[in-house]
């Protein structure tokens, strides 16, 4: 009979406890795909709606909530000064709802700025100009709002008319609703106000040369903070807190499964004494013990590791199809969030196996003539 033979025998033995304690730590492994995915997720569409509109620093005021808050717009003018910008747009971007829809984004863009450049009409036109109340409607957000064009739109206290419907090459612009600056400003009384300063540098810039941008604007915008499009979000109050939310309440599941685990083994433990107690008596040193009782302890790690992605896997695509996530948010199912999640499990695995094996390898001999 072969040490591995031995280990899965082990493992078993009593199969339903087996089957329950990875149910324990696939739940919580579940937990860590879904939670953490969607954190990521969140970072990585705004991130790609800033690649698509060739933004390369981003200018706001960003604190604890997920909307930046107002400043001057006089403050785009400072900033289009600083040596290397090459080009500045102003916009107003909110989170708010919007008819029957519980949080929409609402992104209003200087007229005629870049940010209306990756734009591409799907049906419909481009309003004529800033002052016409009309707005176009990413295709994701039209499918969420149920709007086609020529339907009309109610946005704070304003009817508006969908005369448009885009395609902006990314999840968060084709989630959004979007409309002139000046006509924003006039619907939500924010007039003279903004709240995110898109930046475009001169071409071939390294990033270390736009970090150095960036804190070149800084000392022209005490109101607001420059950062590299891709850190902009990453770095905010709010996604530190959903983030750490998010690895909170998984952590709190994979304790349930490290007490499921060292449970099923100090039973196992309990159980196979005599048997132990035979190994040892027949000559197997007290550290092959442990390797056998940690490694069967893994096994349940990585076992439920695995059963732990699938089910993530399984529940992201769910609650991706939820009214409230729909077109709205894209998960971040990375192979290295998989790896993370599986090993996590590995180490849960071994880590509670620690005091069973020392418990096992503390047995004496001689209790094996015992029946």
């Amino acid at each position: 009979m072969t040490f591995l033979t031995i280990v899965s025998r082990g493992l078993m033995r009593r199969p339903v406890r087996t089957g329950l304690t990875l149910v324990g730590i696939s739940i919580g492994i579940a937990a860590v795909v879904m939670l953490v995915g969607f954190s990521r997720g969140f970072v990585k569409s705004w991130d790609s709606g800033m690649k698509v509109r060739r933004t390369d620093i981003v200018v706001n005021n960003l604190g604890s909530g997920l909307a930046p808050k107002p400043f001057e717009e006089a403050v785009r003018d400072r900033v289009a000064a600083v040596p290397k910008v090459a080009g500045t747009c102003k916009l107003f971007v909110d989170l708010t709802s919007v008819e029957d829809a519980s949080m929409m984004i609402v992104s209003a863009r200087e007229w005629k700025g870049f940010s209306w450049d990756n734009l591409k009409i799907v049906e419909g036109r481009m309003p004529n100009d800033e002052k016409e109340e009309a707005v176009v409607l990413g295709m994701n957000a039209a499918e969420v709002l149920k709007k086609k064009v020529g339907d009309p739109i109610q946005i704070d206290i304003a009817e508006l008319k969908v005369v448009g419907i885009v395609d902006g090459g990314a999840l968060v612009e084709n989630g959004s609703i979007i409309l002139s600056l000046p006509l924003y400003q006039s619907i939500s009384d924010n007039a003279g106000k903004i709240n995110i300063i898109d930046v475009r540098a001169e071409t071939g810039m390294s990033e270390d040369a736009l970090h150095q941008l960036c804190t070149e604007i800084n000392k022209v915008v005490p109101g607001a903070k420059a950062l590299i499009a891709g850190e902009h979000i990453a770095n905010s109050e709010a996604f530190r807190l959903m983030n750490a939310m998010s690895w909170g309440t998984s952590l709190l599941a994979v304790v349930v499964g490290v007490l499921g685990v060292m449970n099923t083994m100090l039973m196992t433990v309990f159980e196979r004494k005599q048997e132990i107690c035979i190994l040892l008596a027949i000559g197997w040193k007290r550290v092959r013990i442990m390797k056998m009782i940690l490694l069967e302890s893994a096994l349940l790690g990585l076992f439920g590791g695995i059963t732990g992605v699938v089910i993530g896997i399984v529940g992201v695509k769910v609650v991706e199809r939820l009214p409230a996530i729909e077109g709205r948010l894209e998960p971040d199912l990375s192979v290295s969030l998989f790896a993370t999640a599986v090993l996590m499990s590995v180490a849960v695995g071994v880590f509670s196996g620690l005091y069973p094996a020392w418990r096992s390898s503390r047995l004496n001999p001689a209790l094996a003539i015992q029946g």
